[in-house]
């Protein structure tokens, strides 16, 4: 019986070598490369600001405005003389301004009333946002109908889209004599918080356009509900400093330079594309004869002799 010798069977079971040794490099450069910048991709927070904010790396103060007729009724206010609904409003929208960072916070305001009307959009101009809210009859601008806060909501989601992911706080204003509809409102990931205040008297109502008019709370917390956010009562009181420090909204970094996350992004996009493109690269480069040689099996003459059961003639590397 014939034995194959222990130096030939670990030859027969040995592949050639690979003689380009260039899929192996490759491969291992690329993939370390790839697996940190996803890892770093996938936990880095790229909203959160290292350093000094820069105007173009802003927080965003949106203001959705109710501007209907019923804004200008005088009943709001904590003194016994009464202001109208519109300039309340004005005080609460104008004190939650100045406990923010003037340098680093855009104002944006959106009016609605039988439509909405985007009437400031990204500014830092303190004194042009004063006299938005200054109580001003901007009805006047509308068709007249039905306040349709909705309508309004929407257009300052829209504004919002696409800024940077948690760096808005969305503000309503309105007395909620509205009409609140139904359909749903999607928020953008760019709008951290959202606060709805009602202003104007919620217990006594007065008459206008030959109908009671009083702020509706119930109306204002359903829509605070449906928008994820936080009603409040702006007829006497501001919004608390506390509530507005719990605000997440956040400073976005200003995109400059080459921070950590644009490392990340730049090592997974070489590695990815080191790996896609290494195949059209061997066979560029002619390796495909050496991955034919391997489906043949072994290169002849290095193959190990075995016994030729239809000849019956032993290999003479055998031992007998």
């Amino acid at each position: 019986m014939a034995i194959v010798a222990p130096s030939s069977c670990a030859r027969a079971h040995a592949r050639p070598p690979d003689r380009t040794g260039r899929r192996p490099r490759a491969a291992r450069r690329a993939v370390p490369s790839l697996a940190w910048g996803a890892v770093i991709l996938g936990f880095h927070d790229p909203v959160v600001a290292s350093g000094p904010p820069r105007r173009e790396g802003s927080r965003h103060l949106l203001i959705a405005l109710d501007a209907s007729p019923s804004m200008q009724l005088k009943d709001a206010g904590p003194g016994p003389e009464k202001v109208s609904r519109a300039v309340r409003a004005g005080q609460v929208a104008q004190a939650i301004l100045d406990r923010m960072d003037a340098e680093t916070t855009r104002v944006s305001l959106v009016a609605f009333y039988s439509k909405a009307i985007p009437v400031l959009q990204e500014t830092y101009d303190k004194e042009v946002v004063r006299n938005v809210l200054d109580g001003l009859p901007m009805y006047v601008a509308f068709e007249p109908g039905s306040t349709d806060v909705q309508a309004g909501v929407s257009k300052a989601l829209e504004m919002a889209r696409p800024w940077p992911r948690q760096s808005t706080v969305l503000v309503v204003l309105s007395d909620g004599d509205t009409s609140a509809g139904k359909s749903p409102l999607a928020v953008p990931d760019s709008v951290a918080d959202v606060v709805v205040i009602g202003v104007g008297d919620p217990n006594r109502s007065t008459v206008i356009n030959g109908h009671s008019s009083r702020q509706d709370s119930d109306s204002l917390r359903h829509l605070a509900s449906r928008l994820k956010g936080l009603y409040h009562d702006g007829n006497l009181k501001h919004l608390p400093t506390s509530v507005l420090q719990g605000l997440s909204v956040v400073t976005p970094q200003d995109g400059l330079g080459w921070g950590l996350r644009q490392v990340a992004m730049a090592a997974a996009t070489a590695g990815a594309s080191v790996l896609a493109l290494l195949g059209p690269a061997l066979i560029l480069a002619g390796a495909p004869g050496a991955w034919r040689r391997g489906r043949r099996g072994l290169v002849p003459g290095r193959e190990v002799g075995i016994m030729n059961a239809g000849a019956g003639a032993p290999d003479p590397r055998m031992n007998a």
